[in-house]
């Protein structure tokens, strides 16, 4: 009996170490304080912070050397309707170019918002074709750096006009009302999943905020992208994983929020989880909640009412 059990064990090491393990590796966009400390000086480091209230770049003060983003008037299309469509490639090209992002610049983003407002610059750096190597997020934001830094309330000194060159949109990376209509709304493929990342009170109507109706678009289910975060960072991907399980990752998934924010969270999320198709839809909530002659649903049910027959 010994013998067969020393025959049969090496066999059992060399299967348990060639299962496939589930697990993810961190993201390598995400470092911290101790990193970006090591790093703040070191040539083509670019720091941008996008707060929640821009004027508290001032009045908290920032990490010193850092660009104040602006977040509603630097991220979206300042002329459309509504405001936070995605900027045109040459309007955000421009923005780039002021605060001196060069094409081999290195990038550090952070926020005070869990990492949701960085989460839009982000996703538009990697729409138009910027070099997504060389951009990084700080886990933590302020209340990481802060902990054992200092805040700067000077406004940092104008950069050298950059040279940045964008790329065309990546189409794939977003849809418009249309295709959410057709898609989900009119022919319910199932090939496609469309995500509410707002909060619940939100989704289900009770809460109506910046826009006049209230509930969400007809199919859409929800989950919280902000949830995927506390104290200012990432969960753990186990409870990325659950807070997403409802996601096949098979699928094409469409996402939308209100202005732009949670929606880019949820995608870097998604697709950090392993979702290979994940699409924003421009304009989201503010958007669709403003249309009147567009469909809603109010209540916990993706479909309601005359949507769920």
């Amino acid at each position: 009996m010994r013998k067969a059990i020393n025959i049969v064990l090496p066999w059992m090491i060399v299967l348990i170490m060639t299962l496939p393990v589930v697990s993810w590796a961190e993201p390598d966009y995400l470092v911290d304080s101790d990193w970006l400390s090591e790093h703040i000086k070191d040539n083509n480091v670019l720091v941008l912070e996008v707060r929640y209230h821009p004027h508290r770049y001032f009045t908290v003060g920032h990490i010193p050397g850092a660009i104040q983003v602006q977040r509603f008037k630097d991220l979206g299309d300042n002329f459309a309707n509504p405001l936070m469509r995605f900027p045109s490639k040459d309007d955000f090209q421009k923005t780039l170019r002021q605060w001196g992002v060069n094409n081999k610049s290195t990038l550090v983003l952070y926020d005070d918002s869990n990492t949701a407002l960085v989460s839009r610059l982000y996703y538009l750096l990697e729409l138009y074709g910027f070099n997504m190597k060389q951009v990084k997020i700080l886990n933590g934001g302020t209340s990481d750096w802060s902990a054992f830094e200092e805040m700067s309330q000077d406004a940092t000194p104008d950069k050298a006009l950059g040279n940045v060159t964008l790329k065309k949109a990546n189409q794939s990376m977003f849809v418009e009302w249309t295709d959410v209509y057709k898609d989900v709304v009119s022919l319910r493929d199932p090939n496609i999943v469309l995500l509410d990342a707002r909060p619940n009170d939100m989704y289900t109507g009770k809460v109506i905020k910046h826009s006049i109706m209230g509930g969400h678009i007809p199919g859409a289910i929800n989950v919280v992208s902000l949830d995927g975060t506390s104290a200012q960072k990432w969960r753990s991907d186990e409870e990325l994983e659950e807070l997403y399980k409802a996601v096949p990752k098979d699928k094409t998934v469409y996402v939308y929020c209100h202005d732009g924010f949670r929606m880019s969270l949820a995608y870097l999320q998604l697709k950090h989880l392993g979702v290979k198709d994940v699409r924003l839809y421009n304009g989201g909530w503010s958007h669709w909640g403003n249309r009147l002659s567009l469909p809603v649903v109010e209540g916990n049910e993706a479909y309601s009412g005359d949507y769920a027959l």
